[in-house]
């Protein structure tokens, strides 16, 4: 590749400055929003409507675990009640794979259907997406329609009912499939996917259990951070993301904690949903890139891929994200106007280990070998050097040490130690290619009280707090 054959220095220099112009354009392209239902019930009200647009026969995709619980009824009810014909594919699993798809698009055909209600987490929805272009695109495989709009047709309609508050697919443009093959996950990406109607059903989410919760939550806080500190973020983006880090604060304890209450669950679909909206157009970074390897290879479920390695792509990226990383953390009221940048920007990270232990969140993936580590950052950082618009760039070796601080040997004998409490300064703009060594990871510790928090906190000789 060539991108093997340009110092890596240079590298990350040029990348930036391509990701930067990139995002200049995507600002303004197009994207299709679905009409929201939100609240109790919504996935009635969401098939009364899908009963009058007048489809032939519509394919209900699910899981079997929805389907046995009966999650359905209030949604197959109102089709019924509608006079609308419909049939249900229950045989997703967590990060479809392949072949599971192609059964899907061989059901629909079979079934002479002409629309999908994608009803169940991240991988119904992605598997409807994937089902929907490739019925309209039969000449091209689920391979060959992988990457940016290889679709020449536009998908078979799409309406949605998430089960969980996390993924945001419901309003996104992207599909993420497993391929067991080559133990990778194929990303299709058209903006013609987003479905044309979501229901944000809370009722829906009461029965989800407590570490389902929480890696779906911080799934959602990933999103709204990544889209956040990026490069291709926008005032649009900003006010969703910075909105979806609010309601996960405040919520996300509350719904793991007391998971009947309809309340938090509304408020956590909601976060979702705006984290969703947000990284569609400022899209994401390493966390998603090194999650997405440890999704392919070991079938970790993303979620909680991504709720490991948060805190350490935070860390590495705070020397050129401390100011927004503070304006997160001002959101999440872990900080106020009167903390200098890296001050609120290390609180912010504070607060997300701290968030994760209180979730259960582990701090090392069992998976892990030391032997895959090398082939793992070589495809997360391809992933991100041509895909993703993060803050800092880091080097293969840099992403390697990352990823070696995930093994669950190491984390036996480090669970004692406490997170580095200061970052590595903010270059200056002349040495912005310098090849930084990669920053000791953050360990889980229980929370802080505040006092705690403040008096650990870096601070910067000379530095004027910030007024606001």
């Amino acid at each position: 590749m060539i991108l093997d054959l340009i110092p890596e220095s240079t590298r990350a220099m040029g990348l930036g400055a391509l990701m930067k112009g990139v995002g200049k354009v995507t600002r303004f392209l197009p994207i299709p929003q679905p009409t929201l239902l939100v609240g109790p019930g919504s996935s009635a009200r969401l098939g009364q409507a899908v009963a009058g647009f007048g489809h032939t026969k519509i394919l209900i995709v699910t899981d079997a675990i929805i389907s046995k619980l009966g999650l359905l009824k209030q949604l197959t009810d109102a089709l019924e009640a509608g006079g609308a014909a419909y049939v249900v594919f229950d045989e997703i699993t967590p990060d479809a794979p392949i072949p599971l798809i192609e059964r899907g698009i061989e059901f629909f055909r079979q079934n002479d259907c002409d629309a999908i209600v994608a009803f169940g987490g991240g991988s119904s929805m992605d598997a409807s997406k994937a089902i929907a272009v490739s019925i309209s695109n039969p000449n091209k495989t689920l391979r060959q329609l992988a990457g940016y709009f290889k679709g020449l047709r536009n998908p078979v309609p799409i309406y949605a009912v998430p089960t969980t508050a996390g993924t945001g697919s419901e309003v996104t443009v992207a599909a993420v499939i497993s391929d067991p093959d080559r133990k990778s996950k194929l990303v299709i990406v058209d903006t013609r996917m987003v479905p044309k109607m979501a229901a944000l059903d809370p009722s829906l989410m009461t029965g989800l259990p407590p570490s389902i919760t929480a890696a779906t939550g911080i799934d959602a806080l990933t999103h709204a951070v990544e889209a956040y500190i990026g490069h291709w973020a926008t005032p649009q983006t900003d006010g969703l993301a910075l909105s979806a880090v609010g309601l996960i604060f405040e919520n996300l304890p509350i719904a793991y904690r007391e998971g009947s209450n309809l309340q938090a669950r509304e408020k956590m679909s909601l976060a979702s949903t705006y984290a969703g909206m947000a990284f569609t157009r400022a899209n994401v970074g390493y966390v998603h890139a090194i999650a997405h390897q440890f999704g392919g290879r070991y079938h970790t479920p993303h979620g909680l891929a991504n709720a490991i390695v948060l805190p350490h792509v935070l860390e590495f990226s705070m020397p050129e994200a401390a100011d927004r990383m503070a304006q997160l953390a001002i959101r999440a009221k872990v900080a106020d106007e009167s903390d200098d940048d890296d001050t609120a920007a290390q609180k912010f990270l504070d607060a997300v280990i701290a968030m994760n232990a209180a979730l259960g969140i582990p701090t090392t993936l069992a998976a892990l070998k030391e032997a895959d580590i090398p082939a793992l950052a070589k495809a997360a950082c391809h992933e991100a050097h041509t895909g993703y618009p993060v803050p800092r760039y880091m080097t293969q070796g840099e992403c390697e040490a990352m990823i070696r601080k995930l093994l669950p040997a190491q984390a036996a004998g480090d669970s004692a130690a406490a997170p580095a409490s200061k970052p590595a300064p903010r270059r200056r703009a002349a040495a912005k290619t310098d090849e930084a060594a990669a920053p000791a990871a953050p360990a889980a510790r229980k929370p802080r009280a505040k006092s705690a928090a403040t008096s650990n906190a870096p601070t910067r000789t000379g530095r004027n707090p910030r007024t606001g």
